[in-house]
Order: structure tokens, then sequence, then C-alpha cells
């Protein structure tokens, strides 16, 4: 039995190694596509180049999750007040993650996004049209993103963040949370909409490489969070944090 169990655990390790490699493909040539569409509408100006940025993504991801065998379950989009502006806050445990944010938030929206990740061809052209790119060890870089963060809040474009900073490895809910999307809440007078991800991280966990499990994302827009309830942004960011973590912990079967 256990013989048994061996040899179907590696069937399986075999069979979703092989479907990242399908996943992989099938997302070179679906980014291959709207590099070329991106490249033929031009450069564009704010916000109407965002917007048509997202629209173009919602496309392109919901084509590649049915090409994958995924699939995408969204709640709490009635926490969206039509005519305002957000800082969409979410936990961040895998790549998928990155996939099924900003194409599905309500409303045009940018991501705060790794400045490296933009060197990529052809990706980087894309991953730099809907981000505010920052290098978190260059103390210039944070300084130069955060104002661009606060110019695109000025635009009426929603900022998403993920304020634990890089993927949750740990086996806790949510990692302590950086300081960024709550100060940029308070300075600019915006409310905040918790995020939170289920199941991303079993359809490509972080630690096993080469690996595509598919599934369906959940993910649930929890009701807004007024900065102006606290004395400062560090109370913000801890009840943000404790909202997360108790609306994780209550519905874990899902992950």
């Amino acid at each position: 039995m256990i013989g048994s169990f061996e040899i179907s655990t590696k069937m399986k390790n075999l069979l979703y190694k092989i479907l990242a490699i399908w996943a992989l493909l099938i997302f070179a040539i679906t980014l291959l596509i709207v590099a070329i569409i991106l490249v033929f509408l031009g450069p564009g100006k704010e916000p109407g180049k965002t917007t048509v940025f997202i629209k173009i993504s919602k496309v392109w991801i919901s084509t590649f999750f049915f090409l994958t065998g995924c699939s995408i379950r969204i709640k709490g989009k009635e926490n969206f007040q039509k005519g305002q502006v957000y800082i969409v806050t979410a936990n961040h445990n895998s790549f998928m993650d990155v996939l099924a944010l900003s194409p599905f938030v309500p409303g045009t929206n940018k991501t705060i996004a790794k400045a490296e990740m933009a060197k990529i061809p052809i990706f980087g052209m894309i991953y730099k049209r809907g981000s505010v790119l920052v290098n978190r060890k260059d103390k210039e870089s944070r300084s130069k993103s955060y104002m661009e963060m606060v110019h695109v809040l000025k635009l009426g474009i929603h900022m998403c963040i993920y304020p634990e900073g890089t993927r949750n490895k740990t086996h806790q809910p949510l990692k302590e949370f950086h300081d960024g999307a709550f100060r940029l809440a308070v300075e600019t007078k915006t409310n905040i909409i918790p995020t939170v991800i289920f199941n991303s991280k079993n359809i490509i966990p972080a630690d096993k490489g080469l690996y595509f499990k598919p599934g369906r994302v959940e993910m649930h827009f929890l009701p807004e969070v007024n900065y102006a309830k606290f004395s400062d942004s560090n109370e913000l960011k801890q009840e943000v944090h404790r909202i997360m973590e108790e609306f994780i912990l209550k519905n874990e079967k899902r992950n």
C-alpha cells in the first residue's frame, strides 16, 4: 500500500509538472498577443491608458485561466462605491495572486511591483504598463514610487498593494505588514479595501518549483476601512491586518 501511494504521488507530481509546462506555454503565447495589441495601441494618456490595459488584461487572464483549467470566483464587488478611489490591500501567497488581483478589481487600478521584473523582455513592457515600479532596496526608488502612487490616486485610479511585501511562505495566515500602504492611505485620505485571496498557493505553490495544479481562485473584497477612524497609520495597519487575518482563519478551509 505504501509503495502504491508513493507511485501515485510521483505520478501526480509528474502530471503537475507537465501542466506547468502547458501553463507556461499558454502564458507565453497569450503574453505575445497582448504585447502586439499594446504596441499597436501606442502609449496613450492616463487614466485612459490604464483603463484600456485593465480591460485587455481581464480578457487575457480569463483566457489563460480557461485554457489551463482554472477559474476565479469573486465576492464583495459591491464594497467598491461608485466614484470612490481605494487602496486595495491583498494577501500574497503565490504568483497566481498577481494574475488574479489587478484584472478583476472593479475599476481602473495599478499595482506596486518589483522594478527588476520590468527588465524581462516583452513581459516587462506589459508589467510596466499596469504597475508602479519600486526597488525596495533603494531609498530613492521607494520615495519616487510613493509619490507616483500619490499621483495615481489623484488620477482616480485604485492602488493595489501587497502589504506583506513578498509571498508568504510561512505557516501563518499573514506575515507582518509593511507601513507603506497605510501611510499612503492616511496622507492621501483614501479608504482601504482589504482583500483576501484563497487557493492561489495550491495552484502555484511558492516552494515546489515547476508545478501547476488547476483549481479555482477565490477573491473576497471586504468592506472598506475608513482611514479617518484611526489615530495614525500604524493603528490603521494593525486593524486591516486583524480584519484580513480573522477572515482567513474563519474561512481557512477554502485554502
